[in-house]
């Protein structure tokens, strides 16, 4: 048996055993190894797989008395034709982030970390989005209530200085379903329809029922300061009701120029907001006085105040962009207890004038007599 070279050390056969044994997974390297793939598992499907909920967030306010976030430094609220006076504070409006609807779905995550955050909500997406509608038709529609929001609360802040604001119907939209396309433009103001005198969107609702889906009327419109009558067939409306297949606003004579720039936010529920800017800027003295104030609530021609989603959102978004106070709709004060963020003191309005008196009295401190939810 040759002999060892001399000075080299050769492995013992136990020596090798135990080396080849280092090699080997152990049972709970195993079960680490197992444990971190099934993450790695979890972890794609649940970012891939889209769930049909949508998750409602605080989104970012914005200062009717303020300039736009584009960079651009253009005020938000403009007018032109008539005085303006200096104004000091804020009056924010207030915005939800919504994913989940059409074109923005949402993960197992997006809805994990939504559960966990009690700013946040998730609501099945059929309760938030009309399972019919794409991406594109939400946001025409947001955009035509946006559109609307700033005229009806321009012509309340315009007859609260005093001015006279005469109201007119208009079409505001026209929808695919609709057999008005080509006959009927978006901007022509409703005079009658089957010699009716139509003077609100319910006249239009209430003389449509008179008829049965498919039927003509006959409508008188002003298109561009001329007036003409035309032949417009209807369609069926949700509950079968007897339609137009088109969306109506408002539009009004203006004795100026207020244009406002609002970014790429839809929706209704700016227009309290608005209301109160523009009145601001309309009136000797800063109505907010300094104070930092948000608030949300529709707005209608005759400065009632509505209803509007995902106050919770509003409530906290509100708090982390430095708002001390907040505006809420009467009718949304249900949802607002027990969600108020620490450091933010809510009233409950009903009409704008309600809102002008609890900014006024926000702004003396003198906040005692205020109604609150």
């Amino acid at each position: 048996m040759p002999e060892q070279p001399s000075g080299t050390d050769l492995p013992t056969r136990a020596e090798v055993l135990e080396d080849e044994g280092r090699g080997r997974l152990t049972r709970g390297n195993k079960a680490v190894l197992a444990a971190f793939f099934l993450f790695l598992v979890v972890m794609v499907v649940g970012s891939v797989v889209h769930l049909p909920y949508a998750v409602m967030s605080p989104g970012p306010t914005q200062d009717t008395l303020g300039t736009s976030t584009d960079g651009k430094g253009k005020p938000i609220i403009a007018i032109s034709g008539l005085p303006t006076y200096p104004t000091d504070g804020a009056l924010r409006f207030t915005t939800v982030r919504v994913e989940g609807g059409p074109g923005y779905p949402v993960d197992a995550w997006d809805i994990l970390q939504a559960w966990i955050d009690p700013a946040r909500d998730v609501l099945p997406v059929d309760d938030v989005f009309d399972p019919k509608v794409t991406q594109e038709q939400v946001a025409e529609e947001n955009a035509i209530q946006m559109e609307g929001s700033q005229e009806e609360a321009t012509a309340v802040a315009l007859r609260a200085i005093g001015k006279q604001v005469p109201t007119h119907v208009a079409i505001a939209g026209i929808t695919d379903a609709s057999k008005a396309k080509g006959l009927l433009e978006v901007g022509d103001r409703l005079d009658r329809i089957d010699g009716v005198e139509i003077a609100s969107t319910q006249a239009v609702r209430d003389v449509l029922q008179k008829k049965k889906p498919g039927d003509s009327v006959s409508m008188t419109v002003t298109r561009k300061g001329k007036e003409q009558t035309l032949e417009v067939p209807t369609v069926a409306g949700q509950g079968g009701r007897t339609a137009l297949g088109v969306l109506l606003g408002l539009d009004h004579d203006f004795p100026a120029k207020v244009a406002i720039d609002a970014g790429a936010i839809g929706g209704p529920s700016a227009g309290l907001m608005f209301s109160l800017g523009i009145y601001d800027k309309l009136t000797p003295g800063p109505l907010a006085g300094g104070r930092q104030i948000a608030g949300t609530g529709t707005i209608d021609d005759q400065g009632v105040v509505g209803p509007i989603g995902g106050i919770r959102q509003k409530l906290a978004g509100a708090r982390s962009d430095g708002a001390e106070y907040f505006l809420a709709p009467a009718d949304n004060c249900d949802e607002v207890v027990g969600h108020v963020p620490d450091g933010l003191d809510v009233f409950k309005v009903g009409t704008f004038d309600e809102g002008r008196t609890a900014v006024e009295a926000i702004a003396k401190g003198q906040t005692g007599s205020l109604p609150r939810c």
